[in-house]
């Protein structure tokens, strides 16, 4: 129960009194042993990664690197979600109870000398006293920011000179310049590299902290990890109106994929699913920007898309997977079926057994693309005209085509599989055709998820079901910047650089395309 909720106590009965004290007891016990969890099992993993580090020798084991490359990540999410839960700035703590911390932060390191300064002084705006008196200087306070800029880093002094009055002794200084995270070191150029390093390069906080003490500046994994948890807190707000901008587009692309999560307490891995959803009208000649949206859900459960569409009226463009099927029910969102899963059963046949039937089909809906080439960029009306006159009579004559061929072929073949595939989604196949606003395939979301099947390949998993969560939120990010052929590191600088101050009511000025090219630097959007 909150505070703003509390009953008037003065006249609350004794025994509702008692009963209340004992709820709120009880939600603080709860609250102590989760962070005592959390807290020894972070002291569990460190003091394991030190011994199978220790055990490293000679010719590395790969099974003993995989082990402790698992237990560092499952560390950074323990310490991101550290950072996440942690009270707010100025804010009291959930509880006046004494609670014995388990594991206090790492001190923090004075930063490097041997980095270049850069001074920016910032003075009150004031040039005399509201008295009228004169203002002559009475000192400044100093404080330092870690940067970093394209190759290298750099400390940025920000030096608030204090002014005095000659008359009234009043003092004036200049407010501290905000920062994305509230007394953190770190400035948004270095927060926008360690976010970009981490889901765009694919590079785990661990990594980057060793790639930086080459540099000579020494930033802990767990420090690294606060910074991450800060910072996608910090975004939510925007994430939040671009899943908004997605979901209210006519027609939508969606996928997923699997994430193998660490499961908390045995080290093994669950499988999770990162699920993508894109608004992409490019190739129907619509001006609306493109942009896309990551959720994450700890199963494949069809409740999640559920969820997820639950504000969606439209098209939705997916493969043949049984949990979008009740939300074709009510008729509130359409199915459009994808040709590219058609095409790749056939692809995978003829390069397997180079099978007649299935080169003649890849022929027949190489066809199909072709025409669908020629009009790419061009209106929603010219699209559908054409694809009525040209692309109908391949498609009624392709559906003859597999009637007639189904008979000829063994009914346990992999060929017959394919061709039946095709034939039980011959009406969402078909619909493209009706509408010129619809794609042949759902390639826009395939196209999304590339970059999670790289981070898959180098992180080995997500830490958390919230790491995996913090992955879809900065996915949706740097997905969206590319697709609007926003540079995704100058546009998470840019973002940073203003959040802390942009008003929440104004937060849709800060997506990728509201954002002018000559602030953020624009290169070859994605396709």
């Amino acid at each position: 129960m909150s505070v703003a909720a509390l009953p008037d106590l003065n006249v609350l009965p004794t025994e509702a009194l008692k009963a209340l004290i004992l709820e709120q007891h009880d939600q603080l016990i709860a609250t102590r042993e989760q962070l005592l969890s959390r807290e020894s099992e972070i002291a569990h993993l460190k003091l394991l990664i030190a011994k199978l580090q220790r055990m490293q020798f000679g010719r590395k084991s790969e099974k003993l690197q995989r082990q402790i490359e698992q237990l560092e990540l499952r560390l950074e999410e323990l310490e991101a979600n550290r950072e996440e839960t942690s009270p707010a700035e100025g804010q009291p703590a959930a509880s006046p109870i004494l609670i014995t911390s388990p594991a206090a932060k790492p001190a923090r390191r004075a930063l490097p000398e041997h980095l270049r300064r850069e001074t920016q002084t910032h003075a009150p705006k004031q040039a005399r006293c509201d008295c009228g008196g004169e203002l002559r200087k009475l000192g400044e306070d100093v404080s330092e920011v870690l940067e970093y800029v394209p190759e290298h880093f750099k400390v940025i002094r920000h030096v608030r000179t204090k002014l005095s009055c000659t008359k009234c002794d009043c003092i004036l200084q200049a407010p501290a310049p905000s920062r994305p995270i509230e007394r953190g070191v770190a400035g948004p150029g270095l927060l926008a590299h360690v976010l970009v390093s981490k889901y765009a390069d694919h590079l785990p906080l661990y990594r980057q902290s060793e790639i930086y003490a080459r540099h000579r500046v020494e930033l802990e994994r767990s420090t690294l990890a606060d910074w991450v948890g800060g910072t996608a807190q910090l975004l939510d707000p925007l994430v939040e109106v671009l899943r908004r901008y997605v979901l209210t587009a006519s027609k939508v692309h969606a996928d997923d994929t699997p994430v193998p999560v660490l499961a908390p307490g045995n080290g093994k891995t669950k499988t999770g699913r990162l699920w993508t959803y894109v608004r992409d009208d490019r190739p129907a000649g619509d001006q609306a920007a493109p942009a896309v949206w990551f959720a994450y859900s700890p199963d494949r459960k069809g409740e999640h898309p559920e969820r997820h569409l639950r504000e969606f009226c439209g098209t939705l463009q997916a493969d043949a997977y049984a949990g979008f099927n009740q939300l074709y029910e009510n008729g509130r969102i359409q199915e459009a079926a994808c040709w590219a899963h058609v095409r790749r059963k056939f692809y995978d046949l003829q390069q397997a057994h180079a099978s007649p039937v299935a080169t003649e089909a890849l022929e027949r809906i190489g066809a199909l693309y072709a025409i669908e080439k020629e009009i790419r960029g061009r209106p929603p009306q010219e699209r559908r005209q054409v694809r009525q006159t040209r692309s109908k009579p391949l498609l009624a004559a392709l559906r003859q085509w597999f009637e007639t061929t189904l008979p000829n072929l063994s009914r346990k073949s992999d060929t017959t599989v394919a061709i039946r595939y095709a034939l039980s989604r011959w009406d969402a196949l078909l619909r493209y055709a009706e509408d010129g606003r619809l794609e042949i395939d759902n390639n826009a979301a395939e196209r999304a998820l590339r970059a999670v099947a790289l981070g898959r390949k180098n992180y080995l998993f997500a830490g958390s079901d919230s790491g995996g969560e913090r992955a879809a939120a900065i996915y949706s990010l740097i997905g969206t910047a590319k697709l609007n052929g926003r540079d995704p590191e100058a546009y998470l600088r840019e973002v940073l650089t203003r959040i802390a101050d942009h008003p929440i009511s104004r937060i849709e000025e800060l997506l990728p395309w509201k954002i002018v090219a000559s602030v953020v630097p624009v290169i070859e959007p994605a396709a």
